[in-house]
């Protein structure tokens, strides 16, 4: 029975609970596509004119995709997107409407649990933070511009449990890339010794938040390797 209960809830309740409990401005859900839920909401000035934009993260409902995972538990594995509006006084413009860019927070992580993703807005910047516990993480970082959001940044931290093991930060503003490699990676965390590299490269085009079907697939550095 409860097994059915979970069922009913991702597959009907998803408009109805989730959708009501983050209280989105009503004309902001009513631009939001129909077969769509919204799992997440963050606010912030997003182009410089001090009004609160939103960023909703969606999920489609597909039942289909409603399955029991590895370990006996049902799960949704639909993949989520992103819709960005623009607040003009009392409306919203819909700049980004990218609806599966990401993966499913219930992925099968395999031996690991998969990465979690995090969303935030800071300084006008707009973050999706991959956290993946021991093995490190990895953020973007896009920047609105013509009305489409740009990749400017790119972080990455490679790890073993507390040790870092290399971090690299690539700006494509000014196409430059700082590797630090740790050079004494079998020492106890806090006492790693970072040798630094800076390397300059050329991107022929920059990278929209429109343009990416699926970050999972978004390899920055090997783009970056394929354009030189």
């Amino acid at each position: 029975m409860k097994k059915i209960i979970v069922v009913i809830y991702l597959v009907l309740g998803v408009n109805t609970f989730a959708n009501l409990t983050l209280k989105i401005p009503k004309p902001l859900g009513e631009m939001i596509p129909t077969g769509y839920k919204v799992i997440e909401q963050i606010h912030g000035d997003l182009n410089k004119d001090e009004q609160d934009d939103v960023v909703l993260i969606v999920k489609k409902i597909d039942k289909s995709k409603i399955v029991t995972d590895e370990h006996g538990k049902v799960v949704d594995r639909n993949r989520r997107g992103v819709l960005i509006a623009l607040k003009n006084n009392d409306t919203y413009d819909m700049v980004i409407k990218n609806l599966s860019c990401f993966s499913s927070e219930n992925e099968y992580g395999g031996a690991y649990f998969p990465p979690e993703l995090y969303f935030n807005i800071a300084k006008g910047n707009l973050y999706f933070h991959y956290g993946h516990g021991r093995y490190g993480y990895w953020e973007y970082t896009f920047r609105y511009e013509n009305r489409d959001f740009k990749l400017i940044g790119y972080d990455n931290s490679r790890n073993r449990g507390p040790i870092i093991l290399e971090v690299i930060s690539i700006n494509f503003l000014t196409e430059k890339m700082l590797i630090k490699k740790n050079l004494k990676p079998s020492e106890e965390s806090g006492k790693e010794v970072f040798k630094e590299t800076w390397e300059k490269f050329s991107m022929p085009t920059s990278i929209g938040l429109s343009e990416i079907h699926d970050f999972d697939r978004l390899y920055i550095q090997r783009m970056i390797e394929e354009s030189q």
